[in-house]
């Protein structure tokens, strides 16, 4: 491991901390208001071009960087991957350091994660759950999974003790990728092929055929749009909705 240059990129994952004993906490002390923070920093956003959005803020600190492999939902694809110390964020590569697209932003009090047990198909993979979208993602090495997991742990550790908040207990269900299951994981009936498309429930992330999801529900916390439900879920969901308006109209004053 090795402090990454002024360039981003790195084929594996580098983190600042290899160089120095101290935490996480210590690490941003050390490099928060430095040219070369400044200049890392500037290079990520010049990598995403016009696409990303400006990520220099005050006491913010690049801290590592490296490429993971994400389970996407047609076949698990690289992806480059920023952890700063208080956001994560990541996106396609077009061109390997030096240009990148569909800059995705995670705050990191937001995150949870899940270490995931080894399959014949993925190894040393592990969960990142948020409250809007959680996914798969892979290292080529179980120590650059741990050190990957280690980091943010400490990162989130120290965000949610100095906010106060404590730690999220509401996560998007991942999307089952398409390889998964050439069946309606609902009706067990309907058989995809190239004219009978595969759909994916927002709330429970299941792959089902249109028949079984020709719902939709408003979901605020991850769309101001009503997001495609599975049927089921649609079901648990309005009676959820009839519940709380019950409570509401329960708890309203007598005049």
């Amino acid at each position: 491991m090795h402090l990454p240059q002024p360039h981003p990129g790195a084929d594996v994952c580098s983190f600042t901390t290899s160089l120095f004993p101290q935490s996480e906490l210590e690490i941003v002390d050390h490099l928060a208001n430095t040219e070369i923070n400044s200049q890392r920093i500037a290079a990520v956003e010049n990598c995403f071009g016009a696409s990303g959005q400006l990520l220099a803020v005050p006491g913010r600190v690049l801290l590592g960087e490296g490429i993971l492999t994400k389970e996407c939902r047609k076949k698990p694809k690289p992806r480059i991957f920023f952890l700063f110390n208080d956001i994560l964020v990541y996106g396609s590569i077009v061109i390997s350091k030096r240009k990148y697209n569909s800059q995705h932003i995670i705050p990191l009090e937001d995150v949870t994660l899940e270490t995931l047990p080894d399959t014949l198909q993925m190894k040393n993979h592990w969960m990142i759950k948020t409250s809007k979208k959680s996914f798969v993602v892979s290292t080529a090495s179980l120590i650059e999974r741990k050190e990957w997991i280690s980091h943010l742990e400490e990162c989130i550790r120290h965000l949610l003790t100095k906010t106060g908040r404590q730690p999220s207990t509401e996560h998007a269900a991942p999307w089952i990728p398409d390889k998964v299951t050439d069946i309606c994981m609902r009706c067990m009936k309907i058989k995809f092929s190239t004219l009978t498309r595969r759909h994916h429930c927002c709330k429970c992330g299941f792959v089902i055929c249109a028949d079984c999801s020709r719902q939709r529900f408003l979901m605020p916390r991850l769309s101001p749009k009503p997001l495609r439900v599975c049927n089921l879920c649609y079901r648990q969901l309005l009676a959820e909705k009839k519940e709380e308006e019950a409570d509401c109209r329960q708890q309203e004053p007598i005049s």
